[in-house]
């Protein structure tokens, strides 16, 4: 009797398996089709960096790794962010210095009001010290709209991330 309840439930196992198996190939005909990238944390902004799922995430990630923090708000539907995420995604430089920091991107507002200063805008970047300060000091070059960076802007934005990395360097 015990020899056939293991069989049984081997048997269970292998169809369940194998079930789950033809899913899995299923998905990979309907995903070769459409050559969309799955949606990941990065949303597109650099698939191989390593993005945090939530804000509380990334101050805890920020204060606990000593690395500065950089958060881009954007939305889907709004041709500036895609246009500033394209130009973010295809720079070398950008991608390379973007993993010194914790990163986050947004699709939605926080709560914390210290992340929309001068307004709930898209796009926008801020950088946040391990201390958990908005560095209201790095900012564009829009008096109106502090944290907005257009795709011309890309090597301001370059250089306000070293910034936050020098500013680290010396405060700490």
């Amino acid at each position: 009797a015990m020899e056939k309840s293991y069989v049984s439930v081997f048997l269970l196992l292998v169809t369940a398996s194998s079930a789950l198996a033809k899913d899995a190939g299923k998905e990979t005909k309907e995903t070769t089709t459409k050559p969309k990238l799955p949606q990941t944390l990065s949303r597109g902004w650099g698939d191989q960096l390593i993005w945090t799922q939530t804000y509380e995430e990334a101050l805890f990630r920020a204060k606990h790794s000593n690395k500065p923090l950089m958060i881009i708000h954007h939305l889907d539907d709004c041709p500036h962010s895609q246009a500033l995420k394209k130009v973010f995604a295809e720079h070398k430089d950008i991608q390379k210095l973007a993993e010194k920091f914790i990163l986050l991107n947004l699709v939605y507002e926080t709560t914390d009001k210290n992340l929309s200063p001068d307004g709930q805008y898209v796009p926008r970047i801020m950088f946040i010290d391990p201390s958990l300060t908005v560095r209201a000091d790095i900012t564009g070059r829009y008096s109106n709209r502090l944290y907005a960076y257009e795709p011309s802007d890309i090597a301001l934005l370059y250089s306000n991330m070293q910034k936050a990395l020098k500013l680290l360097k010396t405060e700490l």
